[in-house]
């Protein structure tokens, strides 16, 4: 015999088995129809306050102010709260006396703070600035909070994490990269990777046209949720695109494991091709050039003669970076050249940086791509500061960013493909929708 619980069933269907026969049975739902259950109507009056008394009531309610700034070089304990319109003579007397609170107006200008305030009295203020650990300067940030309690101020500081989230932003070159990236409000640091990832693509000193668009995928760093301000950290470009005279060059960052089990990564054309080639476009992060690869006036003896590399305008102690693996085969001074450092790459390839206010390798010295090799200075035959540079191919000098353009590149593993198509397809979906959210924005 076949059992129910009353309660617990309220629909089901039924099997029985009678010898070979099968037999369903539909069980009708237990529970009332809510359309046939009795309504109640409530109605209840409400007696407003007047006018006056709600204006009363707001007078004596106590409004707590949150303000922002940033501070600056020239601050003082009451220009600051001043701003943060903080009117407390006790807190500026604490930003002066206490220890950890005065750290608030020591050293670099640029933390974030952040001020609460009651009836113009300050409730807490919290400032966030960079890490006081190189070590930590890109993954943490210093928090200073000054609190007020039954005792009275109190301040202390904390190192944290920072957080990354994951950001989308577009323009459109109208004279320069950089113009077009600061109206876009992109950091500095991820135009800097968006002219790294693309400098063997484009070259930004000629071939940069009005009209040329990007968009980019990336991590904004924040601090306790605010994106942080301060341009030495930032989080990695995921994907890009740019657009150039017509040409779209894509670039998306891929994660694999190397041998060992270690996870290694790179950036990759959609194609799966490495944005990473054997030679980088430059031996510094993107700056501006001030002479060429071909002929010029030279500086020093008022001749016109052929320019044998290209020299990059930058200040004294900027970082040099070897452009491939290869090893030094000069280090130290050479007539004109001042202080230079001389690499041997594969493929009969050599590389020559020149002018250099430090160097940091010596002869016979392996160095891997991206290293750094010295500084920028003004050693030798130079007016002034800068790095000049020469690639040269079985002792001829060859123009660097033809070199780097055409170099080696390497491809994505057939294991890899796979996952990494995937990640592709979706970089290049988050891409798209970058152009109308800004069209849309401005409508």
């Amino acid at each position: 015999m076949l059992q129910r619980h009353p309660r617990r069933l309220t629909a089901a269907v039924v099997t029985l088995l009678l010898g070979s026969a099968v037999t369903a049975f539909g069980v009708a739902p237990l529970a009332p129809d809510a359309a046939d259950l009795p309504r109640r109507v409530v109605t209840e009056s409400v007696t407003l306050l007047s006018l006056d008394a709600q204006l009363q009531a707001l007078e004596t309610h106590a409004v707590e102010l949150y303000r922002s700034d940033l501070t600056r070089n020239s601050d003082t304990a009451d220009t600051l709260l001043q701003r943060l319109g903080v009117d407390d003579p006790e807190a500026a007397a604490f930003l002066r006396r206490d220890s950890v609170a005065r750290k608030l107006l020591e050293g670099r200008a640029g933390k974030m703070v952040r001020a609460l305030t009651s009836e113009g009295r300050l409730a807490e203020l919290v400032a966030r600035s960079p890490a006081e650990t190189s070590a930590q300067f890109s993954t943490h940030f210093t928090r200073l909070t000054i609190t007020r309690d039954a005792l009275g101020l109190q301040a202390r500081t904390e190192q944290a994490a920072l957080a990354t989230e994951v950001k989308l932003g577009s323009g459109t070159i109208e004279s320069s990269l950089f113009a077009a990236a600061d109206d876009s409000r992109l950091p500095d640091p991820v135009t800097m990777q968006i002219a790294e990832l693309f400098g063997n693509d484009i070259d930004f000193r000629r071939e940069l046209r009005r009209g040329d668009s990007f968009t980019v995928l990336y991590e904004a760093l924040t601090a306790d949720g605010e994106p942080i301000t301060w341009n030495q950290a930032s989080g990695r470009v995921l994907a890009a695109q740019f657009i150039n005279g017509g040409r779209q060059h894509d670039a998306v960052w891929f994660q694999d494991a190397a041998p060992g089990g270690k996870m290694r990564g790179a950036y990759f054309g959609l194609d799966g091709r490495s944005k990473t080639r054997m030679f980088l476009a430059s031996p510094m992060a993107f700056s501006r050039v001030t002479s060429g690869f071909a002929m010029r006036l030279h500086p020093i003896m008022k001749t016109w003669r052929a320019h044998l590399g290209v020299d990059y305008g930058a200040p004294t102690g900027t970082a040099v970076r070897a452009v491939g693996d290869g090893a030094v085969e000069f280090s130290g001074w050479q007539n004109g050249y001042g202080n230079v450092v001389i690499l041997r790459h594969p493929g009969d390839r050599e590389t020559r940086y020149a002018h250099l206010s430090r160097i940091d390798v010596k002869r016979g010295q392996r160095v891997e791509q991206s290293q750094t090799i010295g500084a920028v200075g003004a050693t030798g035959w130079a007016t002034g500061p800068h790095l000049h540079y020469e690639f040269r191919v079985r002792g001829q000098v060859v123009d660097p960013m033809t070199i780097a353009r055409n170099s080696e590149s390497f491809t994505i593993s057939p294991a890899a493909r796979s996952r990494f198509d995937e990640i592709a397809g979706s970089a290049r979906s988050q891409l798209a929708v970058a152009p109308a959210t800004a069209a849309a924005r401005f409508e």
